[in-house]
């Protein structure tokens, strides 16, 4: 999605989008949550605050961790990404800190974000780049992508890729086309209804479930 001054317009848009469909699917479909929640009874717990989503920066997050006595040395120096189950314990401390579910961290290290991320523009070690939660578990990655092709090409670089390789000499080729800026996610449907719904496993939320174990029914 492009935008005209600032990523953060795609992220309100998603953000918004979101708390839309998490609250119209509380407001539209209260009986059947209430009969699903007969047998999972976080199905009808979910919680927005203020109908708005909870932004925070990813060194945000890391403090609150931090706070809770969480050992976060690598990633609040930078170096690495939060742990599955560090998210899980930081969706528990918003729940409790912010009562909501669902949260954005915005931010992220750039040392975890691949070459295509466009940079924080006053810290290099940043980006601009998120992630969307709902009970501490992810549901979208997304960020600002690169569109200058000198700057993907020297970003590149940095992250030990040749752009010079059959592929990623093509990639840049079609950004010396002309691109505009624009940023954007990829949502996980499924997970998005396992979390609302409080289910153990995304297969309860998938209509014919493939695993390595499963092809049918």
């Amino acid at each position: 999605m492009v935008f005209a001054h600032h990523y953060h317009e795609v992220l309100a848009f998603a953000e918004d989008l979101l708390v839309y469909m998490i609250t119209n699917l509380q407001r539209r479909y209260a009986s059947s949550i209430a009969t699903i929640q007969k047998t999972y009874p976080r199905a009808g717990d979910f919680r927005v605050k203020d109908n708005k989503a909870l932004r925070l920066t990813y060194l945000e997050g890391v403090a609150l961790l931090k706070a809770a006595g969480v050992d976060v040395s690598e990633q609040a120096s930078l170096e690495n990404d939060l742990t599955t189950a560090m998210e899980k314990q930081l969706g528990k401390i918003i729940r409790e800190k912010y009562d909501t579910d669902f949260y954005v961290l915005d931010e992220f290290p750039m040392s975890v974000r691949p070459f295509y991320t466009k940079a924080h523009p006053t810290n290099p070690n940043l980006s601009n780049s998120y992630d969307f939660f709902m009970r501490g578990e992810e549901i979208m990655s997304g960020a600002q992508r690169i569109n200058d092709p000198d700057e993907l090409i020297e970003s590149m670089k940095k992250k030990g890729v040749d752009p010079e390789q059959e592929g990623f000499a093509d990639y840049i080729m079609a950004f010396r086309q002309g691109c505009r800026r624009h940023a954007g996610g990829g949502l996980g449907l499924n997970r998005i209804v396992q979390f609302f719904l409080g289910l153990e496993d995304v297969r309860m939320a998938t209509a014919f479930p493939r695993d390595p174990g499963r092809l049918r029914p």
